[in-house]
This record gives C-alpha cells, sequence and structure tokens, in this order.
C-alpha cells in the first residue's frame, strides 16, 4: 500500500469472493412502521443483495475481474441473482445451485423520513457445505487470482477456500459484521480486515476502537491493516509498520485518534484522509504496535440527495478490493472508498447507485493523463 499515485487502469487484476449473494425485495415507506400497523410503500425495488454479490459487483465495475463462489436453488430469486451478477461481469460458473430448497433473500425497509434501513433476512436451504466444492473447481477459482475476499459467512467452506489460498500465498481481505463462528480461525490467514463500527471493541472488548485496532493487530499480526467503518463519520485505519527502533515516538492511541479528529476540516464536502506519522501506538493493558493511523472521512450528502444507505458498507469493501489490486496508498484508498460508499447511498438498493470507472464522481480520483 505504498503507492501515491491517483486512480490508475485496474488491467483487469482477478479476484476471488465467497460468501452470501441473495436477491433482495426494498420498500420504501414514509416512516418506519409500529406493530400491527398497516402502510403502504411509497417505492419498490427488486435487485440483487448479499455481501459478497455487492461487494463483488462494485468490484468488477470499477474495473476488476471477480469470480464469486456461493449457492443458490434453481428457482426464480435464484435464476435472478445469477443473471444480475453476469450481467455486471461478475463470473458465476463456480456458484453451486441446487436442485432443491429455496435461494436466500430479504426484506428491506428504508425509512425516508430517518434515513434508515432494516433487513429481515431469510437464509438458503440447503446451506453451502465444503462437499459442495469439489478440489478441481476451487484450485480453477483460485487459479491466477491477486485476492481472495469473504464476508464471513458459511465459515465451513470459507475456512476450506481460505486454506488453500493460504498456501497459495494469495492475500486475503475478510469482512467482518460481527463475531461469527469459525471467524478466529479464518481472521489467522488474514491480510486486510474490514469490519463494521461495532466488530472490534466485540472482538477484543477493548475500551475504545482504537484500543480494539491495536488488539487486532497483535492478536493477529499477519494483517497488513485493519479498517473500522463508522457509517457517516467516515473511517479509521491502522496499518502496521516496521519498528525503526528507538526513535520511533511512542504515543497512546486515543490520543493520536482525537488529534486527527480535531485535524479534520468540516467545511470540506468530499471524502479527505489525515494520517500520523509512523508511531509507536500504546493502549493501556494491551500492549503497543508499531505503525500509521489514519482517520478518512465520509463525502457530506445532502439530505435530498440520500436514499438508502443499504449496502453502503458493502460499497466500500468493493473500492478496497479494487484499491489493494492497484496498489493505492492509504491516503488515497480511503477517500475513494467513501466516495463510491456515498455514491451508493444515492439510489435505492445496494447496487443501483454504484458507480463504474469511468462516473464523473470518481473523476477526481483519476490522473492528469485523461487517457488513465
Amino acid at each position: 500500500m505504498s503507492s501515491d499515485s491517483a486512480v490508475p487502469l485496474a488491467g483487469s487484476p482477478i479476484i476471488v469472493g465467497f460468501g452470501g449473494a441473495a436477491l433482495d425485495f426494498l420498500a420504501v415507506v414514509a416512516a418506519f412502521p409500529k406493530p400491527d400497523d398497516k402502510i403502504r410503500s411509497t417505492n419498490l425495488k427488486v435487485q440483487g443483495g448479499g455481501n459478497a454479490g455487492n461487494a463483488l459487483t462494485c468490484a468488477a465495475r470499477l474495473g476488476l475481474k471477480p469470480r464469486i463462489i456461493s449457492k443458490v436453488a434453481n428457482d426464480i430469486q435464484g435464476r435472478a441473482v445469477l443473471e444480475e451478477l453476469e450481467a455486471d461481469g461478475v463470473d458465476t460458473f463456480f456458484f453451486v445451485v441446487s436442485e432443491e430448497g429455496c435461494s436466500p433473500f430479504s426484506y428491506v425497509i428504508i425509512d425516508s423520513q430517518a434515513k434508515t434501513r432494516t433487513c429481515i433476512f431469510t437464509a438458503g436451504y440447503p446451506p453451502m457445505m465444503p462437499e459442495d466444492l469439489s478440489r478441481d473447481s476451487l484450485l480453477s477459482a483460485l487459479d491466477g487470482a491477486r485476492l481472495v475476499y469473504f464476508d464471513g459467512r458459511m465459515h465451513e467452506t470459507a475456512l476450506l477456500i481460505a486454506r488453500e489460498a493460504f498456501c497459495k500465498n494469495i492475500s486475503i481481505l475478510v469482512d467482518a459484521e460481527r463475531p461469527r463462528e469459525g471467524l478466529d480461525e479464518l481472521l489467522t490467514m488474514t491480510d486486510y480486515l474490514v469490519c463494521a463500527e461495532r466488530f472490534p471493541q466485540a472482538w477484543t472488548e477493548a475500551a475504545s476502537i482504537p484500543r480494539a485496532m491495536v488488539s487486532i493487530l497483535l492478536k493477529l499480526p499477519k494483517l497488513k491493516f485493519v479498517i473500522a467503518t463508522l457509517g457517516e463519520n467516515g473511517s479509521m485505519m491502522l496499518e502496521q509498520c516496521m519498528d525503526d527502533g528507538p526513535q520511533t515516538e511512542e504515543m497512546d492511541v486515543d490520543r493520536s485518534f482525537e488529534s486527527l479528529v480535531r485535524q479534520k476540516d468540516d467545511s470540506i464536502a468530499k471524502p479527505t484522509c489525515i494520517a500520523t506519522h509512523v508511531t509507536k501506538f500504546r493502549a493501556e493493558g494491551i500492549g503497543s504496535v508499531c505503525g500509521r493511523l489514519y482517520v478518512g472521512t465520509a463525502e457530506k450528502i445532502p439530505p435530498s440527495e440520500l436514499i438508502d444507505t443499504n449496502g453502503a458498507g458493502d460499497a466500500f469493501v468493493g473500492a478496497v478490493l479494487y484499491a489493494i489490486c492497484n496498489n493505492l496508498s492509504p491516503e488515497k484508498m480511503l477517500p475513494f472508498a467513501s466516495c463510491v460508499a456515498a455514491a451508493k447511498c444515492k439510489a435505492l438498493g445496494a447496487r443501483s447507485g454504484l458507480p463504474r470507472r469511468e462516473d464523473p464522481c470518481l473523476a477526481s480520483f483519476y490522473n492528469r493523463d485523461p487517457n488513465q
């Protein structure tokens, strides 16, 4: 993550993703209903969903070549999931399609007044198991891959894929929403971790997110960085660096984070990034780690343009996958990912607003050369 260039052409790196792909039934309402209420929707949309499906769709629109491993049933929902992914350039060859059962789906209620979304998920059946994926198919899926991504679901099959990727020295990124069965072992093989705001403290029991991030890097020495997404407050990232020895300054990680937050310029609407120099960050009662701390701001979206936050985290992850494959520096990666997530929030559903590489909202990240 050392390049300071703007977003280059992707060169179509291959990535592999494993996790949820589903169908979302989205209903917009004026306000979230109370118990026993009967209300009418103001808008309705049926669209592909699922963390892995969304993140890989985002990556494909930005220029990567994603392959997805997942499972659906041979029903109307399953066929719709596959068709939509294929239309966006996601390779579905490694999907498992069950002749029986049902495909996963979600009911999503978008409150247009509070600007929130509530998801009711129904898991697919039968679930994907390791025996659904032959070794030949797995090796074929991983062939030529630059990066493998997991959303933390279906842990038995995820671990099978991760162990093979680990043996082949293929980098692994995990998106962690909350502690799940099998996640601890998966994280021991992980190079990059992107997590929801509540995950770091839930997983480490640390008193603050910055302290939790120090704890995560100490528990998982293979990690190159950990990012926590903070919604409208942007994101924070702790990157692991080489210790320069006695001359490396030592600082309390909470105070360093607070210092960065104070430096934010709230008058700037577009995403920005503020960073420390290489520092030995100390977390009381936990230990210390050498690295750089980053605070990324979120794009300020006018209320009239904020439509739906569903899938914003997946969009952020998809942009991070792109950034890693193109060696973007964290100072470029965090604003880029925030810009992509903001574009998603300006349309209904997890995918409608996902920008393509040529989208004007990303123009400021491109090199000066118009052909790049």
